[in-house]
């Protein structure tokens, strides 16, 4: 049978169990209310962006649009009396001046009408200074008077007319210009109201264009334009009219610029490119991929303050190319952020790296 160990083993080994015990727990409570010992932890390290120093530079901004041509004055024209064609004294193509006769109407009986008037409106006042001296002596009465005055008004308006109508068979050019089209015969009949031709005065243009409701807001007349025809020669000319109201369908404004054409260039009808010039302004330059866009959809961009702190401030497009862009809205001279304004958000302190330095840097092996 084996021996029994002495109790005073046993109570000495419940003693040893139970300080084990009593060692555990008083470090598990301590380390469940007390962080452990150990480096303080890091503050957060500013993000690290690029920035290159740019100031506003002049620029003269200029808007293109596409347009056409047209003479300063052109008219069809039309016959103001019927009758038959006797004379063509203007060949089509011809350049005419203000006051040619451009056709003839044979005259028929208009002229022994007109003879006949005369005549009746000499005998009507030859009656009427008879009874004026008739009346003074009150041989005759007023009421007689007053119709041999009537008679009078009546003979000179027949004569009149008659006159109006035979100056209507001989159709003048109401301005200078090129007898552009003439599509009548000799011997050929026209009505009252039919075109017989067509009047152009080119020694002007008007060169005429659409542009967006951006655009039209810096364009006024009195600004300078150029216009490129299809061959690459260019005419210079003047804007002179601006729309005060888009059109309802494309919401875009009617322009219209005077250029002279002192050679007489047959270009009246034929497309044409226009080029703008707008008043000169402050802008910053820099690439397309630096402009951002805000909630509201206005276009912004990134810079640093003096405290090395985020701005972000809207600006407006002035123009822009493949390589670069023109705005305006922002501060003479600037600190635009080129690199890391993805990371950034308005306010957030940064570490700011000049773009030459950090170049540097990249270069030093």
């Amino acid at each position: 049978m084996p021996r029994r160990p002495p109790l005073s083993y046993l109570l000495a080994a419940a003693l040893l169990l139970a300080l084990l015990l009593w060692l555990a727990l008083g470090d598990l409570q301590r380390f469940q209310t007390s962080a452990p010992p150990g480096d303080p932890a890091p503050e957060d390290t500013p993000t690290r962006v690029e920035y290159r120093l740019i100031q506003a530079v002049p620029h003269t901004p200029r808007l293109v649009a596409q347009g056409q041509l047209e003479a300063v004055r052109e008219v069809e024209l039309r016959s103001r009396q019927a009758g038959r064609v006797s004379e063509l004294p203007i060949t089509q193509g011809t350049s005419v001046e203000a006051g040619d006769a451009l056709l003839r109407l044979a005259p028929d009986a208009l002229e022994a009408q007109l003879s006949r008037a005369e005549d009746q409106l000499t005998l009507a006042r030859a009656e009427l200074a008879g009874a004026e001296g008739l009346r003074q002596r009150e041989l005759i009465s007023q009421p007689e008077l007053l119709r041999l005055q009537s008679s009078v008004s009546m003979a000179a308006a027949d004569v009149a007319e008659l006159r109006h109508t035979l100056d209507e068979t001989r159709p003048i050019a109401p301005f200078d210009g090129v007898l552009d089209r003439l599509d009548v015969e000799l011997g050929e009949v026209l009505q009252i109201g039919e075109v017989y031709g067509r009047l152009v005065d080119d020694r002007q243009l008007i060169a005429s264009a659409w542009v967006s409701q951006r655009d039209a807001l810096a364009l006024d007349p009195g600004l300078p334009v150029e216009v490129r025809l299809l061959d690459g020669s260019v005419l210079p000319g003047e804007l002179t009219h601006v729309a005060s109201r888009a059109d309802d369908a494309t919401r875009s404004y009617y322009v219209e610029a005077a250029l002279d054409n002192p050679e007489r260039r047959r270009v009246a009808g034929a497309s044409a490119t226009l080029t703008i010039t707008l008043a000169e302004r402050d802008v910053h330059r820099f690439s397309s991929a630096l402009l951002e866009l805000d909630n509201e959809g206005r276009l912004k961009v990134k810079h640093l303050d003096d405290d090395d702190r985020v701005v972000s401030s809207p600006v407006s497009l002035v123009e822009a190319d493949t390589r670069e862009v023109h705005v305006t809205g922002l501060p003479e001279t600037i600190r635009l952020i080129t690199l890391g304004g993805g990371f950034v958000v308005e306010g957030d302190r940064v570490m700011a790296v000049p773009l030459e330095q950090d170049e540097a840097a990249r270069e030093t092996p």
